[in-house]
């Protein structure tokens, strides 16, 4: 469950590639475009960003390749050096800390699962969960215990033994989650985790993901290209495009309100009537009559209610207190598309 306390700060983050980036942000970036920085030799994986990531909640930032979020996350863990900008990561400005302060950092405070699942080959699910254990120092006895747990944990209780080669790829993909998440990281980063794995799985994926993330609370950057998978996942989405943040909202008020054209042609296609809720579309200043309906409902699981109800304004409650009602037409413009 998410606060109001940021895990992440990023404050007019650059990061160019190429000969002298740091002198051409200063001379010359700031005020040209994506392909104007292309053309003088220059790629700019991420442009002029400022994001802010709230402890406890998943932000899943989308793109399509080359859109520059992958590089956005490497700079959040600093496994890339930004050319400008700020980033501070529960409180402290990562590119002041020195070497071994930044591995303590990593060490103590962030996970990260791949694509590729980079299971070591040779041993078991055991000893690939108890690595960063075993990197970090501690006990064979202790590392053992915290393996077994987080192998129970997601679910290949029993595989303790197997190797990779003997585990499917969700089973070897749990495994990847299992370790990074044996070091108990407060952070935890995922860059495309389940888009080497077919449909079928990939939704098992995805329910085992948001079951852990109930359990266990934590921040979450998730990269994803896929809007669906966003949809399902995040409290919030950053749509990223030539290195830039076009929108970052909440899934509902994306579909709702794209604020670019390339936003909108992201979310055409999207069914809105099953992503918009009741609280986003609820006026706290519109009184309603009759039965409340739960902020948590979305516009499709009202839909008899909406085509069958006369009232022209419906009250909205969360958590049993009241926030508002909404109009009966707008929610009906919503689910059969505006007149």
């Amino acid at each position: 469950m998410k606060d109001n306390t940021l895990a992440i700060s990023a404050k007019n983050v650059w990061k160019l590639f190429g000969a002298r980036p740091e002198h051409y942000l200063e001379t010359q970036a700031r005020q040209k475009t994506f392909e104007q920085i292309k053309a003088d030799g220059y790629i700019a994986g991420v442009k002029d960003v400022s994001i802010e990531v709230y402890r406890g909640e998943i932000l899943v930032i989308m793109g399509l390749s080359g859109s520059g979020k992958s590089t956005l996350v490497r700079c959040f863990s600093r496994l890339h050096d930004i050319t400008g900008g700020e980033i501070l990561v529960e409180g402290q400005n990562i590119m002041e800390l020195s070497e071994n302060e930044l591995i303590e950092l990593r060490r103590e405070k962030m996970g990260m699962v791949f694509q590729s699942f980079g299971l070591l080959p040779h041993r078991t699910v055991l000893e690939n969960v108890a690595f960063p254990l075993e990197m970090r120092g501690q006990d064979r006895h202790a590392r053992r215990a915290r393996a077994l747990e987080m192998v129970k944990l997601v679910g290949l209780e029993g595989r303790e033994e197997y190797f990779p080669r003997e585990l499917s790829g969700g089973q070897q993909q749990r495994v990847g989650i299992a370790r990074s998440l044996a070091i108990e990281p407060d952070i935890w980063f995922l860059d495309e985790p389940f888009s080497a794995l077919d449909p079928l799985i990939r939704r098992e994926m995805q329910d085992e993901f948001l079951r852990l993330q109930g359990m266990l609370g934590k921040t979450i950057v998730f990269i994803t290209h896929d809007f669906d998978e966003a949809l399902r996942l995040a409290d919030r989405i950053a749509i990223m495009k030539d290195g830039a943040v076009e929108q970052c909202d909440t899934p509902d008020k994306i579909v709702l309100n794209p604020q670019t054209e390339y936003v909108r042609k992201f979310t055409e296609e999207i069914d809105k009537a099953r992503v918009v809720h009741a609280k986003v579309l609820a006026d706290p200043a519109a009184k309603g009559e009759g039965e409340a309906v739960d902020a948590k409902l979305t516009v499709h699981d009202l839909a008899r209610m909406l085509v069958e109800d006369a009232r022209e304004h419906i009250p909205v409650v969360e958590n049993g207190k009241s926030i508002g009602a909404f109009s009966r037409q707008v929610a009906l413009d919503v689910l059969l598309g505006a007149r």
